[in-house]
């Protein structure tokens, strides 16, 4: 389990809806847009600002590739179905074939690697802003504070947005204010099949979150440690935790720095927060 201490989790809700609902309406926006991939960040932001905004005002888009799975929509659906927020279907396989198509007389000879899945996510970026430009409505990056440390993040990707409502809690303290959020509502707002699920950006076949990183709850332990704690690598002593492990993550910090610096704004429920923050 993580060491990070719990917080309180209304008032982390109510300073993370009232800071969207405050960033939205001061920058002349009254609604928003966000991707839904049927993951706990995006469905955990969505409830966020439907919360904060209202749900004529949030507007969800499904992004389906060749890799993703059923339940990236099935979920999606049932996410927005309980929140009552409208939602567009835009696949984007016959965008993924123009590129390959495009590009393949430059990479010829080289295979397949992460570039084909940044590809991937800088398409779904493009469609996000499309909507936002389209419609003027403010896009919501949907990343965490694990992600943004270990730099598990796509740059004009996933990162893309006005406001990053999340991007100051570790993707265990998502999980937990999600859970805090159903039992205020009395229901499984956010489906369960999203708790239970193995987390994943979809962006080969069977990828999994931790082919990349260590398991969160590890994760954001050390992260927590040198971050939160501002202590020395050397110095931190977790249950489980090789000094290869706090390597490693120390490691994934510093080889993303340049990522942190062209993130959206974001909205701090610590002291120490990465990026702009909003002030609330």
């Amino acid at each position: 389990m993580s060491s990070i201490p719990a917080k309180d989790w209304k008032s982390v809700w109510e300073l993370l809806t009232s800071g969207i609902r405050d960033y939205v309406r001061k920058n002349g926006f009254t609604d928003v847009v966000l991707g839904l991939s049927g993951g706990m960040d995006s469905a955990l932001v969505a409830a966020l600002a439907v919360d904060a905004l209202g749900k004529d005002h949030v507007h969800g888009v499904m992004m389906p590739s060749p890799w993703s799975s059923e339940g990236s929509i099935t979920d999606s659906e049932a996410l927005a179905a309980n929140l009552g927020m409208e939602t567009f279907t835009v696949p984007i396989s016959p965008m993924m074939e123009a590129f390959e198509k495009a590009l393949a007389p430059a990479f010829a000879g080289r295979e397949r690697d992460v570039t084909e899945e940044n590809i991937q996510s800088r398409i779904r970026g493009v469609i996000m802003m499309s909507f936002s430009n389209k419609f003027h409505w403010m896009l919501l990056a949907t990343g965490n504070k694990s992600e943004v440390a270990a730099g598990y993040c796509t740059m004009y990707g996933d990162t893309c947005g006005g406001l990053a409502p999340i991007a100051d809690l570790y993707k265990t303290e998502v999980y937990q204010l999600a859970q805090w959020f159903n039992e205020r509502e009395g229901m499984c707002a956010i489906p369960q099949n999203i708790f239970d699920k193995a987390p994943s950006a979809e962006l080969r076949p069977g990828q999994k979150d931790q082919d990349s990183l260590p398991e969160y709850d590890m994760l954001d332990s050390i992260l927590h440690a040198l971050i939160e704690e501002s202590k020395r690598a050397e110095d931190i002593d977790l249950p489980g935790v090789t000094p290869e492990d706090v390597n490693r993550v120390q490691s994934l910090m510093r080889r993303s720095a340049f990522k942190r610096l062209q993130l959206p704004p974001l909205l701090p429920v610590g002291n120490h927060a990465f990026g702009v923050h909003v002030h609330m």
